[in-house]
């Protein structure tokens, strides 16, 4: 089983930054891959970005990419996601995800532990 505790989010301007955290525990040594999903009011959830965990290998969704940058700190067991040029249509919910037998999956049902969230608001 792994824990994940994500924080970070808050309240931001459009074009502002902010970076969330994911502090991973438990048997860290079964994770593949670690990614990003959010998801906003009405809405299902959606891919954002994802990481190999032991490894530098990375995927994004084409609406982040360029402005988010996923990275992880296996001696911190922390996953980051930084996002820069915040959009209004970026408001969501953040979760992040661990896969033990998935490699850059863009789909949440196959993924399997979540964190509770950590919301992120964009201001026009």
């Amino acid at each position: 089983q792994v824990q994940l505790v994500e924080s970070g989010g808050g309240l931001v301007q459009a074009g502002g930054s902010l970076t969330l955290s994911c502090v991973v525990s438990g048997q860290t040594f079964t994770i593949n891959t670690m990614g990003w999903f959010r998801q906003a009011p009405g809405k299902e959830r959606e891919f954002v970005a994802a990481i190999v965990w032991h490894g530098a290998t990375s995927d994004y969704a084409d609406s982040v990419k360029g402005r988010f940058t996923i990275s992880r700190d296996n001696a911190k067991n922390t996953l980051y996601l930084q996002m820069n040029s915040l959009k209004p249509e970026d408001t969501a919910i953040y979760y992040c995800a661990e896969g033990r037998s998935v490699h850059l999956s863009v789909q949440a049902a196959e993924y399997d532990d979540w964190g509770q969230g950590t919301q992120v608001t964009v201001s026009s």
